[in-house]
Formats: structure tokens, sequence, C-alpha cells
């Protein structure tokens, strides 16, 4: 299913091998490198071959099982997480990972990650908004390449290569569902078990009769492509529709909507080249899409001033949703001179729309009078980026020199946009919007006696004090060369100058080696220093909500970094992230075996990380507590990436088996509280959450079979034990009797799972496949239940999933 550093890794047949060996890949700008003699770590998945031996059908999904150290998690009552899943790689930030289309940065979503989601306080590249028809390969570089790509490259390198194949009509239409049969001892009427689902048809908190499934999807892609003239050029596009609704999963009372959220989703993308002349060649890629998604915020239940009787007479769960469009664009110019240099010019804008409407709520000052629908307003990030790269490679300097240079120009441009004034504004009795608290009666509950609050329950809308519209520039200038010193050791070096127009300049390196002791064995290693800035998100970003825990609700003021009450707190401006990263590792290949082995080791300090809840009672701000964005941790991570692959034919029999490995250990060394309250700061229940980014390791077994008209495909994938602390942490520790104790009560253990996925194919003809098959075969779901969660629900977001059993049926065409 996915190549893993040596071309036999990944080959369905010999043409396959003699392919990739010609493949250019991501970390080394040497035309003549490919994945067998590279220095570094590098996994190649053949997405043609992995979309059509899988049921997998988002781009996460995909490489969580294919690749070693990628995990990517479906969260639950995360506000916008829900609808954009965090990703990462080694247990990194979702931010810590550099996206490339065809080699050019791939601008990040707007969306930042907030409450209980892996990555908190991070932004990230939403890679579901890349359409996997269009996809030829990607590419995933292992190492850190801030010295190589610039910003984001701490983890890693992501580079998607598109589709470019011509007279070729290509596509699939895939059917499925999930099992709601949830494994789990649940008390009697408990919430979306037996005949109590929530009603996903009606507003409220209808009940609705029992299903045995859910979540069921549509997916429709096609792709095609057509030449440009007789010298190499074309024009490859690729449309695709995903149709899923919600699944619902057991929850309690105050969650009555956990599960997934729905989605409708259309792509469009387009990849072309055409040559102006023998040496120079135009190309352009780019695309869009189109998102509308539906996920359940927490349920309000009665009594409660957030209720209006008269509209919700049993309470309501109100549900976020939102318009995410993607549009990206990038073209440019390849040329070769007279001289030999390799130029190549381009410029890539890419720009990403995050909209919350919210629907099936109230804004409870307004008492019957309410709107039960709000525009909540949203957020914008756009990006552009100019390039100029040059290479030439000397084949005469002892076995061959590759030297590259380049230069960048990029511009970012973050805004937040507010909505309608009921999504946000606290009413009168009168129904005016209360600007003098003093002098303005504010509605009470008649059951109560408390207040009521203003603002669309489930996301409060963002007002025009939220509002925000800030850019920054940045230069980068770089150098690299590789120096093949003999037929069996290469090294190669990394300079890459960044200045930032709003924190000022970094400088970063790296060296890389690769030696072959024989003609079965490579060794090779790395270092490299690196960074990431500071995005304009967690600069700028800025919301009031109100925050559910086991001691009730209570309203929230994040503060953006270059606020007043953020400097009251005495929290400081930030600053970028600094990494140092080393690995060594091995390659050997022995005929139809393979293996690699890869330690990695990646320090960061002034990891950019989101606060606790400080109390901000005493400054009359109309908030109950206050959070931040902080240069607040300094990490270390250490482990190991193992890729063993064997194939074999026999007669008409094909076999296959990978087995594909990540041991991960992240550490915190510091935390950079200064003189305020660690536990506040950036408390045991944070920690957790940054280490569970990814679980200490994950194991998966690939095997496939093939035989003239049909194929098979097994998947083993082992999840290890994932630790978490729950709401528990936020009682008084008096009840408890002390810290340590508090700590052991509120610690949640996820056992290890393993996920099991089969798949079987049969070629109906030359041109139609019909595959059937399942992804978590066995209804495997975390062991783990407690009602103090994040997510609400009986279990948290971990990496094993809390969706259950998916059956799938798929039929490919080819023409």
């Amino acid at each position: 299913m996915a190549a893993q550093d040596n071309p036999n890794a990944a080959a369905q047949d010999s043409t396959k091998i003699n392919e990739l060996q010609e493949i250019k890949i991501v970390g080394s700008r040497n035309a003549k490198r490919t994945v067998v003699n590279s220095a570094v770590p590098i996994d190649i998945i053949d997405v043609k071959s992995v979309t059509t031996q899988s049921g997998k059908i988002e781009i996460n999904e995909l490489l969580q099982y294919a690749a070693p150290s990628f995990n990517a998690n479906k969260q639950s009552g995360s506000d916008g997480a829900d609808h954009v899943d965090p990703a990462t790689l080694r247990g990194m930030g979702p931010d810590q990972t550099l996206v490339l289309i065809n080699g050019k940065r791939r601008h990040q979503s707007s969306l930042i990650n907030l409450f209980g989601t892996r990555g908190r306080g991070n932004t990230g590249t939403d890679l579901n908004a890349i359409p996997a028809a269009a996809i030829k390969r990607i590419e995933i570089l292992r190492d850190g390449a801030a010295a190589q790509y610039g910003s984001d490259a701490i983890a890693g390198v992501i580079n998607i290569v598109l589709n470019d194949n011509v007279d070729e009509l290509t596509g699939s239409v895939t059917y499925g569902m999930y099992s709601t049969n949830a494994d789990g001892d649940f008390p009697a009427g408990t919430p979306n078990t037996g005949d109590n689902f929530l009603d996903v048809n009606a507003d409220g908190n209808k009940q609705a009769d029992g299903k045995s499934f859910d979540g069921n999807s549509i997916k429709v892609m096609t792709n095609y492509g057509t030449k440009i003239g007789d010298k190499g050029g074309f024009a490859n596009f690729t449309a695709e529709y995903l149709n899923k609704e919600k699944t619902l999963r057991p929850g309690f009372d105050f969650r009555r909507g956990f599960g997934e959220a729905s989605i409708q989703s259309f792509n469009f993308f387009v990849n072309a080249a055409i040559p102006v002349s023998d040496k120079t060649k135009f190309y352009a890629f780019g695309g869009r899409n189109y998102r509308d998604t539906d996920a359940y915020a927490f349920t309000r239940n009665n009594p409660s001033p957030r209720i209006v009787t008269a509209i919700y007479p049993n309470g309501f769960t109100p549900r976020i949703t939102s318009l995410i469009i993607d549009n990206s664009v990038a073209a440019g110019f390849r040329t070769k001179t007279n001289s030999g240099w390799n130029l190549d010019i381009s410029n890539t804008f890419g720009k990403n729309v995050f909209h919350y409407y919210i629907k099936g709520t109230l804004n409870a000052s307004l008492e019957e009078a309410s709107p039960t629908e709000f525009d909540a307003g949203g957020h914008t990030l756009s990006q552009n980026t100019v390039n100029l790269d040059l290479s030439k490679n000397y084949d005469s300097v002892l076995n061959g020199l590759n030297l590259a240079f380049g230069a960048e120009y990029r511009t970012e441009q973050f805004t937040i946009f507010a909505g309608e004034e009921g999504s946000y504004a606290t009413y009168d009795v009168n129904g005016q919007p209360v600007t003098d608290p003093a002098n303005q009666t504010i509605p009470t509950d008649p059951e109560t006696g408390e207040p009521r609050p203003g603002g669309s329950q489930g996301f409060p809308g963002y007002s025009p004090a939220n509002v925000v519209d800030r850019s920054r520039s940045n230069v980068s200038l770089y150098a690299d060369g590789e120096l093949d010193v003999s037929d069996n050791f290469m090294v190669s070096s990394a300079l890459r100058f960044e200045n930032y127009s709003d924190f000022g300049s970094t400088l970063n390196g790296k060296l890389a080696a690769r030696l072959k002791t024989g003609g079965n064995i490579n060794f090779r290693g790395s270092v490299s220093t690196g960074f990431r800035a500071p995005s304009l998100a967690q600069i700028y970003y800025n919301l009031r909500f109100t925050n559910f825990s086991s001691s009730g609700a209570s309203e929230i003021l994040l503060s953006p970094n270059n606020s007043p009450v953020t400097q009251a707190f005495g929290i400081g401006k930030l600053n970028e992230e600094k990494a140092v990263n080393a690995s060594l590792g091995f390659t050997a290949s022995y005929g139809d075996f393979t293996a690699t082995v890869d330690g990695y080791m990646v320090n960061v300090t002034d990891r950019i990380v989101l606060t606790g809840y400080f109390d901000a009672s005493a400054l009359n701000i109309g908030v109950d507590q206050a959070q931040f964005f902080v240069n607040g941790v300094d990490t270390k991570t250490t482990g190991l990436d193992v890729v063993v692959s064997w194939k074999k034919k026999f007669g008409d029999n094909h076999f296959g088996a990978t087995l594909v490995g990540n041991i991960n250990n992240m550490k915190v060394d510091k935390v950079n509280n200064g003189s305020l309250d660690e536990q506040t700061f950036f408390g045991e229940r944070e920690k957790a959450f940054l280490l569970a980014s990814a679980p200490d390791n994950k194991f998966s077994l690939n095997l496939n079979y093939s035989r003239k008209w049909f194929d098979a495909g097994l998947a083993f994938t082992r999840f290890s034990e994932v630790q978490l602390l729950d709401y528990q942490m936020y009682e008084d520790v008096a009840d408890y009797g002390s810290f340590a104790n508090q700590i052991k009560a509120a610690t949640d253990t996820y056992g290890a799972k393993i996920v099991t996925d089969l798949t079987l194919g049969f070629n109906l003809s030359k041109n139609t496949k019909l595959s059937i098959g399942s992804n978590n075969l066995f209804n495997v779901y975390p062991d783990q239940q407690d009602d103090w969660v994040e997510a609400g629900g009986y279990w948290d977001a971990v990496q094993m999933g809390f969706g259950g059993a998916y059956y799938y049926a798929r039929m490919n065409f080819k023409f």
C-alpha cells in the first residue's frame, strides 16, 4: 500500500520498480536523487493503489494507516476542529509539518484548534481539502527541513504530487456506512443507544427511533487528462463529491449529540503544463474545495437560563455548522539556461475561508423573540508566495555535485469578521443590545432567577470587538549542495536565512550524509536546526466563549497576544519556536526483502501552546476566566521509525507484506511559566493533551494478495496505550486528599487496541472493478468509559477512533 524508502518496497511489479527509481523526491533539490539513495527517510505513498485497496475516504485517514509516524484524530465537541481534523508527524504540532503541492508551499487553514483537541493552540494544513483522485503520489519527508523549506518544517514535509496522466478517464463511486453497535457498558436510557437516538432531522432534543447504521457516505470522483500539443504538454482535471451523514455514539444527557460531523464537499483540481520551447515550460495547478459541515455542540438541559422553554420545551443541542472554502492557484516557468542552470520562477496563492452558522440554537436574552439560526462570522487566512529557484548538477566534480540557490517572498493575511448582532450581543428587557449595564436590565430566567446570557448558544458569534485584519511579510534566501564524494558516500548541506516583518530574522542549517557499506546496506544520518514562526492566528486570534466542565458553564476570554489583558498577566510577545533535529538510520535490501530503521530526536524550545484558564473576575471585563497563547514549553521527542517489506510472485500469485511502525516518546522538559502558577499556566491536563498527539507506538501490518481477476488486502494496526487527564483536574484538590491522588483519579487510560481492515477486489472487466470491505472490521472501540472526558461522550478523541465498524462497496472504472 505504501513505499517507504526503497522502491522495491512499493513496487507492484518490475515496471513499478523502474518508475519509482526515477522519482524526484522532496528533501533534495538534486534532480538525480531518488528514494533509494536519499540521506533522509522518505515515504512514497502510491495514492492510486491505496485508494483502490482501502475504504478510507479522506486523505488524513489514508495517511493515518499508511505512514509510520502520521497521526490524525476525528474530534467531537471541539467547535471548528470537528470540521477540520488536526494531523501530526512524530507527535509534533499540526503546524510543525510543512505541506507542499508539486513542491510549492500550501497555505494553512484559518482555523486554530482550541478546547480538547490534539494540537491545541495550533493551526494546520487541511489535507482533506485536496481530492484523492487528483493525487499521483504523496511524499513524506520524516526529517527536520526548515533549513531547506522554511517555517513549519520542524517535524518534516508532506509533498503532494498531482496527477499528470493523459488520454485516460478514471473514477469511482463508493458507498459506506457505520455500525451503531457501540462496544461498551451503557446504562439503560443512555443517549444514542437502543431507541434513544437524537433526531438529526429536528432541532431541540427530540428523540428518534433506534438505528443499526449511520454515517452513510457516498463519494464520487473522476479524473481525466488530455494532451496539449505534441511536446509533452497536458492538462489533468479532477472532480470529487462527498456526502457523509452524522454519526451518533453513546453520550450523556449533557452531550446527546456526541459523534462525528456531517460533511457535504465538492472538490475541483487542475494540473497543467505547456511547453513554450524546447527548454522552457509553463505550468499551473490549483483548485477549489467547498465544504458544508454540521456538528453538534453540548446539550442545554432544563432548568437553565440558557433555555427558552417556549422555543425548546425539552432543552436543545445546538448545531455548529460551517462553510469552508479553500481556493489555491500556482503558476510558473521552468527553463534550462545555455550554461546548464535549471531555473524555476513561480507564484502561489491560497486562501481559506471558515464561516460559522449556528443552527438549532437561540439567544436566550431575546427570550421568545429569539431566532434559532445565526450567522456567527468567521475567519480567513490568505498566503501569497513568490519563489525563484536555481540548481545545477556538475558531473565532473568527484561523482557529482549539485548546487541550488533560491529566494522567496511571502505575504500572509489573517482576518476575523463579525457575525450578525444576535450571535454575540446580550439584550435587555426591551430588546435592545446592552451597552450600559448599570442602567439596562437583562431578562432573568423564571425558573432559576438567573440573568439570561446573550449570544448564540453552542458557539458565540464574533463581534466587532473581535474583528482582526492583520498581515505580514517575510523574505528568505537559501543555498544547498549535495556532493557524491564516491559511489558509496554522499554528503549534503543547506543554509537558510529568513526575515519576518513582525518578529525579526533567523538563520538555520542542515547537514546530512549517506554511506553505502555494500550492495545491500546504506547508513544515513542528519542534523539540523529549525524554526517555526508564530502564526498570525496565534498572535491575533481572540474570542469570548462558554466553557462546559464538571463545575458547569463559565465565560472565557481568549485574549490576543497584543492585548492589554494579556500584558496585565505578564504574558510576553510571541517569538518563533526553535528546534534541533537529529536522525540516524539504515536501509537494507536482500532480494524480495527490504527494511529501513531510522531513529530521531527533535528538541523544541519556546513551543507555542494555549494556557489554562486564569481567574479574570477582578478585571471587570465580563468574563470569569482568561487564557492566552504563549511560548510556553520546551519539549524533547525521541523515536524510531521502522519499515519492513517483502514481495513475492509465484506464477500468477502475487504476495506482499509490509510492516510499518513508529515508537515515539515526547517529554515536556520545561514549562516557561515565570512567576505564574504552573498548573494554571500549563498544568498536568494541558501537558497530557500535548503528549497524546501521538500514541507511544503504532504498528501496521499490511498483507496483500492478488491473482488474475481477484485481489485481497488485510491490515492490522495496533495503537498503544494513551493517557489523558479529564475534568476532575478542575475539582477542588481537597476532595481527593492530595494533588497526586487527584491526578490518579483524573487519569483516563485508553488501552492498546488493534484495528483490522479488510478489502476484497474483483475485476469485473478490463475497465471495471468492484471492491467490498470494512474498516475496523471487528468494531473495536476504546475501552475507557467516563463521563468526565473533554468530548462529552463515553470516549475521548484518541487515535483508534470512536466511530466503530465501517462497511463499504466501491466501483472503479477506467477508460
